[in-house]
């Protein structure tokens, strides 16, 4: 029988909400163009710790004060991902279950309370297929509320935003008491976070980490006894619970009673986590695309001083008069990509590492080289032709298993990983590593639509959710080809097309295009005797770029480039898709929702010649750039080509997967999370502290920066953007936008710092306050670290040009002064 010890108080108090139920399955099945919240309103679900907090040491570290602030550090608060006061939990469920021969699996316990009525379903879920012939499995699967809580949610919600109000009434009232001595840092960290803190939507998913440990045992039936431990909990690292559990369900075979999960269940909620600070969007994008350990250490350094003066503050409210505690506690990170800290458990320090900052799509711990290589390489050795599928072989018969891969899950196909006599945790692992690989970082939509492990049993309702990816183990998925679209048997290393596939519609958008260019065929590739991924192809035999890019990816592996650099490029892969996918739209249909046009683009203005800056800008005139001109308005947005052919020919190879993804999660959701984005960026750009006067954000940095990494331009031209970057770029966020798309594996700034040998002196003075103005921001110091040292020294003639130019206008003025003077005396002795 389950053992439930008594809950505690409901989920508005902090408590997992015993009340709820989950599922495996999500509780809205039925439309699959459902939109979701987006991702960037939603921050880590704060966690609850011990008041004391602990001391986080770090002997190689420098001081907290041993790196001075930069000017670009703002001066409000900072807050914490995980603050110390938040009711939520790190952990909210603990789970055991074993197999019993009679009754086959049973739950033993759910602690603090039942998550959820179906205790077959459960166990079945923590104890997957063959894990007697193994002694020991790890699986990962997700549980969702089912839909008759949304009353339950939507009181937490109210419960929420009333907290938040009293909060700010609350600061209100201390201002006008005269105690504003944190009121200007408080208050623009509520104000600029409060979207933040808003779900709004669906509720985050339950991801549970479950480990299964088989112990020979000759005094019972079979000679053997199965047990397995689960951990739920809304963080999407759960993987940093890993060592927990091994120690846990040891002590469990021990002692298999309630107090044993109650003290892994207070151990790891005592985590102290609130000294890591929550970072922008953008913020995250420069961190994970950047293998600096020391980036964005000022954000640790803040976090630390608040500390210390709370911790100032809470001596002097209880010793009165008596003099504070000398020393640092606290000292920054080592690397400030993940976080130290740790867990007591049975007075065992357990040392833990949680990522700094989490891409949308991601939970636990995979590797897409991994994935790549497991059906990348029998493709390379032996190639086999695909059934020829518009959505999918975008490149032919031997389009690349990874790129017919992303297709499917962009175009949401169900997708079925097969891992016969394999341990459900690769399974399970393939599964997440393929919804990050289609996300990028970019879209969302997957991983709550993804079943890393299922079985036979719930099948019927795996086939209720449209689009689903999931892991499995039993061979007799591979003979149901009506259950799937793509199958990827991962011992092969091999992926399989249904036979019983949904047939590609013809769309009006692929009518639309082929009216538009009846001179450019939209058809893939349908040659089946050659393999155009065993060599380097001419752009003609590879219209949409996939071959050269996985000939790329090939390379970077073989190189040990890392996990980190294969992600950056899967994630540029992806946005360029949603890049190609709007000008699409704006081709076809006149407009897109892709992408956010401002005002300026829709004055009526002159075309030019090329036909990525459809209008001319008029500052960027060739006879000299007006005083006055509004170099921030420069006309262009969207993906870059050479020229309007290679802009036809790419588009029209990939109009089927862009016309299958317009009706899909991802797509929809990726409108969603732009709209965010946008006010979010102007309201932080009208809210920032270091340059009140900063004008929004209207200018595409991303297009231009690529206008000169890719085109040939004129001097005029080129100039025009790097007054525009100079212009735009003047405040922290607008700054991170421009690091955001100069990321340092692809150049970081070495197109910008070209602009110091423009023949416009103007330009160059531009360019040198832009660096200058990057060189001090948090992020930007480490991009410009890297820069060679001829654009130093090209930086360094510059300001000595202005420095010199600067001293011989301050003499003409001199000189014209004197004159001035002695014409003067003159006049007076006459």
């Amino acid at each position: 029988m389950t053992t439930v010890l008594p809950s505690r108080p409901s989920g508005v108090n902090g408590a997992p909400d015993v009340g709820s139920s989950f599922s495996s399955f999500p509780a809205g099945r039925g439309s699959p163009n459902a939109t979701e919240t987006p991702f960037f309103r939603r921050q880590s679900t704060p966690s609850k710790r011990s008041q004391d907090s602990q001391p986080i040491s770090r002997k190689s570290s420098p001081s907290v004060n041993s790196r001075p602030r930069t000017p670009q550090s703002r001066s409000r608060k900072l807050k914490s991902q995980y603050p110390r006061d938040a009711p939520e939990r790190h952990v909210e469920y603990i789970l055991v279950a074993s197999f019993d021969i009679d009754r086959g699996p049973i739950m033993e316990h759910q602690y603090p309370g039942a998550i959820s009525p179906d205790e077959n379903m459960l166990a079945e879920l923590m104890l997957p297929d063959q894990t007697h012939v193994r002694s020991q499995d790890w699986t990962i699967f997700f549980l969702h509320k089912d839909a008759g809580s949304e009353e339950e949610e939507a009181a937490e919600q109210e419960a929420k935003r009333q907290r938040r109000l009293e909060k700010r009434l609350a600061k209100q009232s201390a201002a006008e008491d005269g105690t504003d001595v944190e009121r200007d840092m408080s208050d623009m960290s509520d104000d600029s976070d409060n979207d933040e803190d808003d779900d709004g939507g669906e509720p985050p998913l339950m991801y549970v980490l479950n480990l299964v440990n088989t112990k020979q045992d000759n005094t019972v039936k079979r000679g053997a006894v199965v047990k397995a431990m689960a951990i739920c909990t809304r963080h999407s690292f759960l993987h940093i619970y890993k060592p927990l559990l091994l120690l846990a369900l040891e002590d469990y075979f021990k002692s298999p009673y309630p107090e044993t999960l109650a003290s892994l269940y207070n151990a790891v909620n005592a985590m102290d986590l609130s000294l890591m600070p929550r970072l922008s969007v953008l913020e995250r994008h420069i961190l994970q695309s950047s293998d600096a350990k020391d980036m964005f250490a000022e954000k640790f350094e803040r976090m630390i001083r608040q500390r210390q003066a709370e911790d100032a503050l809470s001596d002097l409210k209880l010793s009165p008069g008596s003099p504070s505690k000398g020393g640092a506690r606290y000292a920054v990170p080592r690397d400030t990509h993940e976080f130290e800290t740790k867990v007591i458990y049975h007075d065992i320090p357990i040392p833990i590492k949680v990522p700094t900052a989490v891409a949308p799509e991601t939970v636990g711990d995979f590797s897409l080289v991994k994935l790549i290589q497991t059906f990348g390489g029998p493709h390379i050795s032996s190639p086999q032709p695909f059934a020829l599928h518009p959505h999918l072989t975008t490149s032919g018969a031997y389009t690349h298993p990874i790129i017919i891969l992303i297709n499917a899950l962009l175009t949401q196909k169900r997708v079925i990983f097969l891992g016969h006599n394999c341990p459900s945790g690769e399974v399970a692992e393939a599964v997440l590593a393929a919804c990050a690989l289609a996300s990028g970082g970019v879209l969302r939509g997957f991983t709550r639509h993804a079943f890393p492990y299922t079985d036979l049993t719930k099948i019927d309702d795996l086939l209720k959710v449209p689009g689903f990816i999931a892991g499995v183990t039993n061979p007799a998925f591979a003979n149901h080809h009506e259950w799937w679209d793509l199958l990827c048997d991962l011992p092969s290393g091999r992926m399989k097309i249904s036979s019983k596939i949904e047939a590609a519609p013809m769309t009006q958008g692929l009518v639309y295009f082929q009216q538009q260019n009846p001179g450019i065929s939209t058809t893939p590739i349908t040659s089946t005797s050659t393999n155009y991924f065993a060599s380097s192809t001419p752009a003609s035999s590879d219209p949409t770029g996939d071959t050269v890019f996985m000939e790329d990816i090939a390379r970077s592996i073989t190189s040990r480039h890392g996990e980190s650099a294969i992600r950056s490029k899967f994630r540029s892969y992806t946005f360029k898709f949603t890049r190609m996918a709007a000008a699409f739209e704006e081709s076809v249909y006149g407009a897109s929702a892709l992408y956010i046009i401002p005002p300026s683009e829709t004055d009526p203005a002159p075309s030019t010649e090329s036909p990525n800056s459809p209008r001319k800008p008029s500052s960027a005139s060739s006879s000299g750039h007006s005083g006055k001109a509004d170099f921030t308005s420069l006309r262009g947005h969207g993906y870059v080509w050479s020229d309007a052919n290679a802009k036809a020919r790419e588009l029209a190879a990939s109009v089927s997967r862009i016309e299958g993804w317009r009706n899909t999660r991802s797509y929809y959701t990726f409108i969603s999370d732009l709209a965010f984005l946008h006010s979010s960026n102007q309201k932080h750009s009208r809210d920032s502290g270091d340059s009140p006067a900063s004008p929004p954000v209207t200018l595409d940095i991303h297009h231009h920066h690529d206008r000169l990494r890719l085109l040939r331009l004129s001097s005029a031209e080129a100039g025009a953007i790097y007054l525009a970057f100079a212009a735009t770029c003047m405040d922290y966020v607008s700054i991170n936008q421009l690091l955001v798309v100069t990321p340092e594996s692809q150049g970081g700034l070495f197109y910008v710092s070209l602009g110091l040998w423009h023949p416009d002196q103007r330009v160059r003075e531009a360019v040198v306050n832009l660096l200058e103005r990057v060189g001090e921001h948090e992020a930007g110091r480490h991009y410009w670290g890297r820069i060679g040292g001829w654009v130093r020294l090209g930086k360094a003639r510059v300001a000595r040009d202005i420095e010199q130019a600067n001293r011989t206008e301050e003499g003409g003025d001199e000189m014209t002064m004197s004159v001035m003077g002695g014409f003067m005396g003159e006049s007076r002795n006459s």
